[in-house]
């Protein structure tokens, strides 16, 4: 399923990071790499916070849509 349908406070397993090369590329940089873990904090606004790799990161809906856990 998609990042953005993940409960906040759930930790959840990447699965695969979908989407173009460079949009691959950026969210690996972020931390966002497959058998890690993600948990998502909120959802404000369109844009999604998470906790990967012991950091906050905010990613709009779209990035999200393209992680799949």
């Amino acid at each position: 399923m998609p990042l953005t349908m993940a409960q906040p406070g759930e930790i959840n397993a990447i699965k695969k990071v979908g989407g173009k090369a460079d949009t691959r590329r950026f969210l690996e940089n972020l931390g966002f790499v497959v058998g890690g873990n993600v948990t998502v904090v909120s959802q404000i606004s369109g844009n999604v916070i998470v906790n990967i790799k012991e950091s906050r990161v905010a990613i709009s809906r779209e990035m999200a849509n393209k992680i799949l856990v």
